[in-house]
């Protein structure tokens, strides 16, 4: 049997990761600046969340969500103290997927509405629901159905305030910063406005920060630097650093009843080991503070190159947008030992490094990018679009 070929792959096998580097099955390092869609947050390999997974697997790896497991509760607890939601609720699970199914659910189930705004660009997940508010046509199976659904611009207020009058309007969804399309920052000033008529209207905020959170934008969570607060939170990627899980935080008004919501694997003993694991390190290192700094640094180092490349992004969630397909361009940094994303926009080059990265290792990637972008084959990259 054969593995389903669904993948776009580089030509190479990752066999050790440490740090901001990882190392192939030839013996070749890379440095990371990927992280693997955005999950490593705390570095690979990292000694306390290795040590914490090594603690818990000795102890017991899994057990059903019919018994108490106190990880979860202090998992749940740290992450309130930590980004600011102490009095919010944690529904836990296995992916950012999930946390946003079971999101539209409780947005569903709290105002006993059917419909959803999202905005175009956006990537929620490959599940049913989420797949009707990702603008991905392509991976949307047929008899699925997006009727419900108002696709608006990203900034288009006027467009949210005229779906909601309709007054079936459960969920506003939104990334707080698009990751998959390419680093699209919503404006603070339209952050906060359809905050006021969710609020207005009865409408439920729904922030996905599955890749914009756990500092990776310089706040805990992105959607904070415009000072909202939403009603329901989707976040996994950098939650366990590549150990799944995901989770929902819940307004604390937003009741819960046995059987609402359910999952079988969703926070169990390894997973949730993995994730206080993740925010201990965060906590301990000052990891969401040192990622704004770095972050502003890094910026400011870019926009000092003459390349004709453009910024978008916060923190260590960065789009470098090109007026060529990059696809050339970041084979041609693997070539320099440096692995890069991609984006559904292919002009543009995403940085989501471990937020645990130097300074030195951010100026090595500098120099490859010049030394890439100065190359006297570099006419390669102007490839038709």
């Amino acid at each position: 049997m054969n593995l389903f070929d669904v993948y776009p792959l580089m030509d190479l096998e990752i066999a050790k990761g440490e740090g901001s580097w990882v190392t192939d099955t030839n013996g070749t390092k890379y440095l990371d600046l990927y992280g693997g869609h955005a999950v490593i947050s705390i570095g690979h390999s990292h000694p306390h969340y290795l040590q914490s997974i090594k603690d818990q697997i000795d102890q017991i790896g899994f057990y059903s969500n019919s018994v108490h497991n106190s990880t979860q509760k202090k998992l749940a607890h740290k992450l309130g103290e930590m980004s600011g939601y102490k009095d919010y609720e944690l529904f836990l699970c296995n992916s950012g997927a999930e946390a946003v199914e079971n999101a539209l659910k409780l947005a569903s189930f709290k105002t006993n509405r059917g419909g959803f705004v999202a905005f175009k660009g956006a990537f929620h997940g490959r599940t049913a629901a989420a797949l009707t508010i990702t603008d991905n046509a392509k991976i949307r199976p047929v008899g699925i159905s997006t009727s419900h659904i108002h696709m608006l611009d990203l900034g288009d207020l006027d467009g949210v305030e005229i779906a909601l009058k309709q007054g079936n309007i459960a969920g506003v969804v939104i990334e707080g910063i698009q990751g998959v399309s390419g680093i699209n920052v919503p404006d603070d000033h339209f952050l906060r406005g359809i905050a006021s008529l969710c609020e207005q209207y009865g409408t439920m905020l729904i922030l996905d920060e599955i890749q914009s959170g756990y500092g990776r934008t310089g706040d805990f969570f992105a959607h904070q630097n415009a000072d909202i607060k939403p009603d329901l939170i989707t976040v996994a990627k950098g939650m366990g650093n590549g150990f799944p899980i995901g989770g929902v935080l819940v307004r604390p008004d937003i009741q819960a009843s046995y059987g609402l919501l359910g999952t079988t694997f969703g926070g169990n003993h390894l997973a949730s080991a993995a994730g206080l694991a993740v925010l201990d390190v965060i906590d301990k290192e000052d990891l969401v503070n040192r990622t704004k700094h770095l972050g502003e640094w890094l910026i400011q180092q870019l926009n000092s190159l003459d390349f004709g490349f453009n910024i978008t992004g916060r923190g260590l969630m960065l789009g470098l947008h090109f007026n060529f397909h990059v696809k050339k361009l970041r084979a041609a940094l693997v070539d320099q030992g440096v692995l890069t994303g991609s984006a559904s926009n292919p002009n543009v080059l995403r940085l989501l490094p471990p937020l645990t990265i130097s300074k030195e290792e951010l100026r090595q990637f500098i120099q490859k990018l010049i030394t890439v972008l100065e190359s006297k084959n570099n006419e390669e990259f102007y490839i038709s679009r």
